[in-house]
């Protein structure tokens, strides 16, 4: 069983602290816990598959900084190669040989991603794929779908998922009506009907920002075909996915090409950064070869190179599969866990109908919606907003919390098992989620 805490006295000296500095306490608002309630509490250091808080409450971590840990915290081959690389520098605003080589990398492990450009975040990635697929096409209109989150940018706030559907907010205040006036959001899962308007259609080929909703049997390869049909570009949001599903990404899971990828996470091994590329010709249109500007001074960051290249040298595909079965078994255990304890507590919503619980699985990712007995799973944003609105994830991840298991704060997030997790990690989660749901659930 994992160490119940004892006490979070420091991170709530800390989250007043930090509130009397920064908006709300937080730097990114899915951490201020405003859905789960309470504070959040404030990490110290992290191993493997475990963090340890400012009080020294050692937490068994599903977060793993959002999908960015996947070999888990300060694994020894990242920690040497960025402290190698920092005594060369930490930045330049010049062309360095690392950038250089995760770029070939890139290449090299995704299909049909023929140039690469890097940045500095997932934000960055997607919105300069769009900037790029719109100096491209020569359109301005752009479809993306209801719940998928892809990043902040003005153009991209129109019905968002993940931190934005946690606060209960369909896109931002601050957002002029003009920058979303060519957005179209077409419901997930369906295939929208497009005309020569629209530049490109950006979906996260496997939805991992309203819960883990997996693409429906012909999704995908029918946005591949409506983009075909009328000269649009497809792009694949791949901040989450990529080189997390596999070596390939959502590509090479599903089967479906795109002409533009967007990357990050993973790929930084931890540190800031994000990727975004492609087919030769399209990304041809950027500055300095084309008219289309895009501009970083810490693009290509030699920190962040090190991480990601150190990172991609210990994932194989051998590594991608043990991981994706450890989880697959946790999830169909998970699952009938929290199920007996809804059926003993005989939980309903306020329908009155019995409640179950779904853990989908996608690879080595997993989520957690509650929906009516006998409804099908969660297939779009809807769907996902309705079991979040059953309050019982809160209740799930406090329970859970309180037993010293982190997922993530809020109901739209999913969870991120690292490498690191091994079978004492999902015993150990498991017991607490067993003991968590008798309490919660179970009356």
């Amino acid at each position: 069983m994992a160490e119940r805490p004892a006490s979070r006295v420091t991170s709530e000296a800390l989250f007043e602290r930090a509130s009397q500095v920064i908006p709300g306490g937080v730097n990114s608002p899915v951490r201020s816990f405003r859905s789960v309630g309470g504070h959040p509490y404030f990490v110290a250091r992290g191993e493997g598959a475990y963090v340890w808080d400012a009080d020294d409450n050692r937490l068994l971590d599903f977060v793993q900084s959002y999908g960015a840990s996947i070999l888990g915290h300060a694994h020894p081959a990242v920690v040497r190669a960025v402290a190698r690389a920092a005594e060369r520098g930490t930045t330049f605003g010049a062309p360095t040989e690392a950038e250089v080589d995760l770029a070939e990398a890139i290449r090299a492990r995704v299909p049909g991603c023929e140039m690469i450009r890097l940045v500095s975040s997932g934000t960055e990635a997607t919105m300069s794929a769009i900037r790029v697929a719109r100096g491209f096409t020569g359109r301005d209109r752009i479809v993306k779908f209801d719940g998928c989150y892809h990043g902040h940018s003005d153009g991209l706030l129109a019905g968002g998922g993940s931190g934005v559907a946690t606060l209960g907010l369909p896109d931002s205040a601050g957002v002029p009506a003009g920058a979303v006036a060519d957005t179209v959001v077409a419901p997930y899962n369906v295939v929208p009907e497009l005309d020569e308007r629209v530049a490109c259609v950006i979906v996260e080929p496997v939805a991992a920002n309203m819960g883990l909703v997996p693409p429906a049997e012909g999704f995908l390869e029918g946005v591949r075909a409506a983009c075909d049909a009328v000269g649009a570009l497809l792009i694949f949001d791949e901040v989450i996915t990529g080189f997390r599903l596999g070596e390939g990404g959502a590509g090479a899971h599903t089967g479906v090409v795109p002409d533009l990828w967007c990357f990050g996470k993973v790929i930084g091994g931890g540190l800031p950064v994000g990727a975004f590329g492609g087919r030769a010709d399209v990304l041809g249109v950027l500055a300095p070869l084309g008219p289309v500007y895009q501009a970083g001074t810490l693009s290509g960051n030699p920190l962040a190179t090190a991480a990601g290249l150190a990172v991609l040298d210990q994932l194989h595909p051998d590594a991608y599969a043990d991981l994706s079965v450890r989880v697959t078994e946790f999830g169909a255990r998970f699952a009938q866990v929290l199920n007996d304890a809804l059926v003993a507590g005989s939980v309903t919503d306020v329908e009155g109908r019995n409640l179950t619980a779904r853990v989908p699985v996608v690879g080595p990712l997993f989520g957690l919606f509650f929906v009516p007995e006998g409804e099908p799973d969660v297939v779009d944003y809807p769907g996902a907003s309705a079991s979040a609105a059953t309050g019982l994830y809160a209740r799930m991840f406090r329970a859970m919390l309180d037993r010293g298991v982190a997922l993530a704060p809020g109901p739209y997030e999913i969870a991120f098992p690292s490498m690191a997790h091994g079978e004492e990690e999902m015993t150990m989660a498991l017991e607490v989620a067993s003991a968590a749901a008798d309490e919660v659930l179970a009356g």
